[in-house]
């Protein structure tokens, strides 16, 4: 019981809707326990999936509608896992969009680039690859990566798109590197390199120059 109820609260505390003073202590509990922290890392990644389907398509009013109702309906129920109920909300919400644009003979075409990533000296032995889709919210970058330790405790990895100029735009932060989802405001035909760098939480939001992972973005025919 006590496992289901922390479970619980820490799909509360991913999507948002934990009440602010349990908040405060779990969020203590989690950044003690290295276990914790992978447990709401499941289920923030959970969340953004389930996010992620209603926001990349455009659909009808009534088909959202049915996706909220769709949701209302399975958060009733007691599940035995949160982050199984959350990941079948979301492929559910994600067949009904497929069906739905397939009845009204329509589908929306969508940017597709791609990167292989490459090692730096900082980190010879790194590989990844990765994804990088239009969507009306912005560019979804899914990254994945091998090669790489795990960072905490105020160290963390920092995605950046780099334009030809040098220009660096951050596009996320993450402590693995195994299916990292990031986001960017700005295209890949402007900025075409994606690199990682290993930073620390000293307050300065600029670069290291730490680069772990680097490589050049082209578009997927």
């Amino acid at each position: 019981m006590a496992d289901s109820r922390e479970t619980v609260e820490l799909a509360a505390l991913a999507d948002g809707s934990l009440s602010a003073d349990r908040r405060v202590a779990l969020q203590a509990q989690v950044d003690a326990s290295p276990e914790l922290a992978d447990r709401l890392a499941e289920q923030e990644q959970a969340v953004a999936l389930a996010q992620g389907a209603a926001a990349e398509v455009q659909a009808p009013d009534r088909l959202r509608a049915h996706i909220d109702a769709e949701r209302m309906r399975r958060r009733s129920r007691t599940p035995r896992r949160v982050v199984l109920a959350v990941a079948g909300t979301a492929a559910a919400a994600t067949a009904i969009i497929v069906l739905a644009l397939g009845a009204l003979g329509s589908s929306p075409g969508a940017n597709r680039f791609h990167a292989a990533l490459g090692p730096t000296p900082s980190a010879p032995g790194a590989s990844g690859d990765a994804q990088l889709v239009e969507t009306s919210s912005g560019w979804r970058i899914e990254l994945d990566a091998k090669g790489l330790e795990r960072l905490d405790r105020g160290r963390f990895y920092e995605a950046w798109l780099r334009s030809r100029a040098g220009v660096l735009v951050p596009v996320g932060t993450f402590n693995e590197s195994r299916r990292v989802t990031l986001w960017a405001g700005v295209p890949p035909t402007d900025y075409p390199t994606l690199t990682v760098t290993r930073e620390r939480a000293d307050g300065d939001q600029a670069s290291s120059g730490d680069r772990v992972l680097v490589g050049t973005i082209t578009e997927r025919r």
